[in-house]
């Protein structure tokens, strides 16, 4: 990558010491525009997630069969959304400010087979990439039924293949759960923030993991070396991944069934309000862009970053998009947040996502904690300090977004307003790790 001159950019964005400092930061993006015009220039489209759809319909039979946990749901892979009316209230008392309208949590955090919302584009890439092997040794087509994929048959025909991967942890863990379960042999690049029990449960599904002492771009550069020096093993790439991508898009039209079942409206006088925590960007670009397919310009997306990794802020706010990282202005990228500690952004996000994001803001790791004590207290959910990012967002619009609010026509909307925090993953943690997690949130109350 070319070296970046810091100074010219400190000189055209002021904001950019606040970055620097790790000072909490709440940024507008100048680049939004209306959806119609934005959609235009989108190199995926309302298609293409169907696509992913109905790919994901027919892998149902299958994945009802090997994950009996999915039985529940006709093997699809979801997760509930609740009301937290009680966090509200402490939220409230907490941070002295009143939120507008309705407060719900998305337990992506809950999802079933890798228990976080890696479990949507993860799964989702390896079952199409499964899907067009097969094809193309004609061994399966649309019209049969896909439990036949559990069948000695086709793990052996996929034991010829390899998948790789460089993770932080949760996409690690659904890519490696799916491809052994399918018969791949899988490697795991894992950086050095990844946490060890997701290192040893990946281990115990005969998965293959390589540590890293360095951070997750590295784990992704040598994944990718990997895969490019064999023509039989396939690479999925969280940078650019188109696949990824639309796995998470799908997520849109489930909510939307949700929300209708909760009688909830979403339109011009009934504003949606989206908190999705960030680490390359797949995950929550992917679930933005489908929301804003659905919703158009009745939803209003954030992204929400640990200061000490705000990646995509960087990205978006100086225009570099993938060419610049934390690093390159000093910012040491180590977190509590593991799934978010990633130094550079996802370009291809950036791009899709530049016209589509209202904002974006930055958390300290101490607030992720005290949050997740909250919750836990408040409401009896437990989620990872990464999942808790999402979880200020309405305090912040309303403390800090006045401006967003006034532009966009929104202030005497706000009490229909609704507002979703993105719980993306903590299920999983194992017990002891999450005692000391909210023990350690105590201490910041």
């Amino acid at each position: 990558m070319e070296k970046i001159n810091i100074q010219i950019y400190k000189k055209m964005y002021p904001m950019l010491d606040q970055l620097i400092n790790l000072d909490e930061y709440f940024w507008l993006n100048p680049n939004l525009v209306e959806f119609q015009s934005a959609i235009k220039n989108s190199p995926l489209t309302q298609d293409d997630v169907k696509d992913a759809d109905e790919r994901l319909i027919r892998f149902a039979p299958y994945i009802s069969k090997v994950f009996p946990e999915t039985q529940v749901t006709n093997g699809m892979i979801e997760s509930p959304l609740v009301q937290i009316p009680s966090m509200k209230q402490e939220l409230v008392k907490n941070y002295h400010q009143t939120i507008s309208g309705e407060l719900l949590l998305k337990c992506d955090s809950h999802l079933p087979i890798s228990g976080s919302i890696k479990a949507r584009g993860g799964i989702y890439e390896i079952l199409k990439h499964a899907e067009d092997l097969a094809f193309e040794h004609e061994l399966l087509t649309r019209e049969d039924d896909y439990s036949i994929l559990a069948s000695d048959k086709f793990k052996e025909f996929y034991s010829q293949y390899s998948i790789a991967v460089g993770s932080t942890g949760n996409l690690g863990l659904s890519i490696g759960i799916i491809s052994a379960k399918l018969g791949f042999k899988v490697t795991v690049h894992m950086s050095a923030d990844a946490k060890q029990w997701k290192k040893d449960l990946l281990r115990s599904k005969n998965v293959h993991v390589v540590e890293y002492e360095a951070d997750y771009s590295k784990a992704v550069e040598v994944g990718r070396k990997q895969a490019e020096a064999d023509p039989t093993c396939y690479f999925v790439d969280d940078e650019n991944s188109h696949d990824l991508f639309l796995g998470y898009a799908v997520a849109a039209s489930r909510l939307k069934k949700q929300l209708e079942e909760m009688d909830i409206t979403v339109d011009e006088n009934n504003p949606l309000f989206v908190y999705l925590p960030c680490g390359v960007g797949g995950g929550p670009g992917g679930v933005a862009f489908g929301l804003k397919l659905l919703f158009e310009d009745n939803v209003h997306c954030f992204f929400a970053e640990p200061t000490h990794s705000p990646c995509m802020l960087l990205g978006l706010m100086t225009g570099l998009n993938e060419k610049v990282s934390v690093q390159d202005f000093g910012i040491d990228n180590i977190t509590a947040a593991d799934g978010l500690a990633v130094g550079r952004p996802s370009g291809f996000v950036g791009k899709v996502m530049g016209p589509h994001l209202s904002g974006s803001y930055t958390i300290s790791d101490e607030k992720l904690y005290s949050m997740l004590t909250d919750l836990a207290d408040t409401e009896n959910i437990y989620l990872e300090p990464s999942a808790l990012a999402g979880m200020i967002g309405p305090i912040k619009l309303f403390k800090e977004g006045s401006k967003y609010l006034l532009k966009n026509n929104l202030l005497a909307k706000m009490e229909n307003s609704t507002h979703i925090i993105w719980g993306t993953g903590g299920s999983m943690v194992p017990e002891k790790m999450m005692k000391e997690y909210y023990q350690k949130g105590s201490l910041f109350k």
